[in-house]
């Protein structure tokens, strides 16, 4: 009997280890279309809602930032507690995101960011942009991050599920809101600047910038953003000041004529602030676009992965910078000049600031992003694009080229990088 009751009891052992519940295997990455659009990238994604259910999303991927906006409408339905004061509104985050078949919590988020806006334009996280909420580095840093710009996917996983190619680099990563400092040396000179691929252009401090321009003359460079340094439409965009670099040594790469806008000190300061360290400027992705960007945030280190190559003609465009309105409609802030002279008719008998860019070969702008229109006005210089603009109420055509922004002059290759933009 004393040896039955042995038997039973390691049998009865035996059965609760086997009905025990296994440990739960680590969640696989997922991998999802992005759409790459004004060299930023998007995405589709999930929000569960309080009934139950889950509204699809349009999430912008925001490594540069660590603070999370989202539209009022998308507030709205998930019943935020919404508080205003005189520039934005805030409220508590979202419980979760899900992307493919990946739930990311937003528990490292203490707040979301809402625009100010009318009820008309709730639905507008950003104008210009189809987004209803971003994904930022205080979420994106507990995670393997792979952005594959060529292949027009995104992927995303836990630590160390996502085996990284390419060459490699160390960074600076900040703890607290996973924002990205990379060793960066330009004519021999150290530096830091941050990679940030919501981004659509690249930033250079001013006092640096000013400098490389004083020194080369002769490297490509204009006055007014257009192209892909058009990034938001704000008055001083028509003041900015670009440039060509000749050579850049990006942690692993070494690239060459990359275009920057000058950084003015202030929003210098603020990004130094915001990354709690030095900070000379930012790479964005108008550079990465021929790579699969890998963040391996858990051992501080970026990966670049060639997928192409291909010389994207980002400011071979019609010379206007463009702000986009909340309700989608885009108004013309100023014409970029070219060797001295408007690039796009103008004054009372062509296109003046304030007026709005109606149509672009008869195809109305109103409602697209700015990536699209952008895509529209660009094109091989030389090339005739047919605008509709809208003058106090007076609508008109004019026929603008696309011209050839930060390149070399036509009657001199001879002297690299000479302006045909300023």
């Amino acid at each position: 009997m004393r040896f039955c009751a042995l038997i039973c009891a390691v049998l009865s052992l035996g059965a609760f280890g086997l009905g025990a519940e296994k440990p739960r295997p680590a969640p696989a990455p997922v991998t999802v279309p992005a759409v790459i659009d004004h060299n930023r990238v998007v995405i589709d994604a999930e929000i569960p809602l309080p009934d139950g259910s889950s509204h699809p999303v349009h999430a912008w991927v925001d490594n540069g930032n660590p603070d999370l906006h989202l539209s009022r409408r998308l507030a709205t339905l998930l019943t935020l507690n919404v508080s205003c004061g005189d520039k934005e509104c805030s409220a508590p985050p979202p419980r979760e995101i899900v992307i493919g078949s990946l739930t990311i919590p937003f528990s490292a988020v203490n707040e979301a960011h809402i625009p100010l806006k009318p009820v008309a334009a709730a639905s507008v996280l950003a104008a210009g942009m189809n987004v209803d909420i971003n994904i930022p580095s205080t979420v994106l840093r507990q995670y393997d991050v792979l952005i594959d710009f060529p292949g027009h996917k995104f992927t995303i996983g836990p630590p160390g599920a996502i085996h990284f190619l390419g060459s490699s680099s160390k960074v600076l990563i900040n703890a607290h809101n996973g924002l990205i400092q990379v060793p960066t040396r330009i004519e021999n000179k150290k530096h830091t600047l941050a990679l940030d691929v919501g981004s659509c252009i690249s930033f250079l401090s001013d006092d640096v910038f000013s400098a490389l321009a004083a020194a080369h003359p002769d490297w490509p460079h204009m006055t007014g953003a257009v192209g892909s340094a058009n990034m938001w439409g704000m008055e001083e965009e028509t003041k900015w000041k670009l440039m060509r670099i000749d050579r850049v040594e990006y942690g692993p790469l070494f690239l060459t004529n990359v275009a920057f806008v000058a950084l003015p000190e202030a929003a210098r300061q603020f990004m130094e602030q915001r990354a709690g360290m030095p900070s000379g400027g930012l790479l964005g992705s108008n550079v990465l676009l021929n790579y699969r960007v890998g963040l391996d945030y858990a051992h501080s280190t970026v990966y670049f992965d060639i997928g192409r190559l291909f010389n994207f003609p980002d400011f071979d465009v019609v010379g206007l910078t463009l702000r986009p309105e909340d309700d989608g409609q885009f108004t013309i802030l100023g014409v970029a000049d070219l060797n001295g002279q408007p690039s796009v008719p103008s004054g009372s008998a062509g296109v003046q600031p304030g007026d709005r860019l109606v149509a672009i070969e008869n195809v109305p702008v109103r409602g697209a992003t700015m990536g699209q229109v952008w895509s529209m006005l660009g094109g091989t210089p030389g090339q005739e694009r047919k605008l509709t603009i809208e003058h106090e109420g007076r609508r008109f055509v004019v026929t603008a080229k696309v011209q050839h922004f930060l390149g070399e002059t036509e009657d001199n290759d001879d002297k690299k990088g000479k302006s045909r933009g300023n």
